[in-house]
């Protein structure tokens, strides 16, 4: 009958069958994309409703996403701000792009990015964890400077004799004599990309466009206190609850905890 009316047999047995379970699948992925802060794509939607148990394309998903207005953060046009001046120091970039590596602290990674606080720029720093991409330091202040990179430091949870290098991009911020003392007192090799190559820094930087698209682009905060209390939540949300693709979609503390496992075994 499909063939003599022309029609695809699609038409007749399968459309019914999803129509049955549209609005739980919609109210799942209503969820887990308000869950994610609005952050998460198709794909990592897909990988949430598979461990649920549903069988969805991505276009589907995305069908469901437009109906519904659900915009990822990812999809908003960013815009650049003015760039400082290049630490020239002669030092040597021993990471060597070389962004796998196999265990906890072996290199740690840092960038700084602006927030806006009540109309005026306040700044954030990061203390990355190459090995499974957990924000084990964070600062907020009112400068850019190294004041900020040092508090972030203090934030870390771990002993720092154990991070054996810090990679970084050129910023003057990272060339003080607070941080080349801190990084002298407990032994931590420095590590600069080379002038005007992100590709040095590739995966950070790749790291850190998630931090600034998702907690800080296209936001203004109440106050400063209300800036560090939201960054402290996203940096738990971010360590504990946030997928990430480079991690087989494990969380970064899942995946430390599952690769540690892995070892002991």
């Amino acid at each position: 009958m499909c063939k003599i009316l022309k029609i695809n047999r699609s038409l007749v047995y399968y459309e019914p069958k999803e129509k049955s379970c549209d609005s739980k699948l919609e109210n799942e992925i209503i969820t887990i994309f308000k869950n994610s802060r609005n952050n998460y794509g198709t794909r990592k939607i897909k990988k949430k409703l598979d461990k649920k148990g549903y069988q969805v394309s991505r276009r589907r998903i995305g069908r469901i996403m437009r109906k519904y207005g659900l915009v990822s953060s990812y999809t908003v046009k960013q815009y650049k701000i003015h760039t400082s001046k290049c630490n020239e120091e002669k030092v040597k970039n021993i990471v060597n792009r070389e962004f796998d590596r196999e265990k906890t602290l072996e290199v740690v990674v840092s960038d700084l990015t602006y927030v806006n606080v009540k109309g005026k720029w306040n700044y954030i720093c990061i203390l990355l964890d190459l090995y499974n991409r957990e924000i084990i330091g964070y600062a907020a202040g009112k400068n850019k400077d190294a004041d900020l990179v040092y508090k972030a430091f203090t934030r870390i949870q771990y002993p720092l004799e154990d991070i054996e290098i810090l990679h970084t991009d050129r910023g003057n911020e990272f060339k003080n004599k607070l941080i080349d003392g801190l990084l002298t007192t407990f032994n931590i090799n420095r590590s600069l990309s080379k002038k005007g190559c992100p590709y040095d820094n590739a995966v950070a930087e790749a790291a850190f466009k998630v931090v600034k698209t998702e907690f800080a682009f296209n936001r203004i905060f109440g106050s400063f206190e209300e800036l560090e209390y939201l960054l402290f939540d996203y940096v738990n949300w971010y360590n504990n609850h946030r997928i990430h693709g480079s991690l087989d979609y494990l969380t970064p503390v899942d995946y430390r905890i599952l690769m540690s496992d892995k070892k002991v075994y």
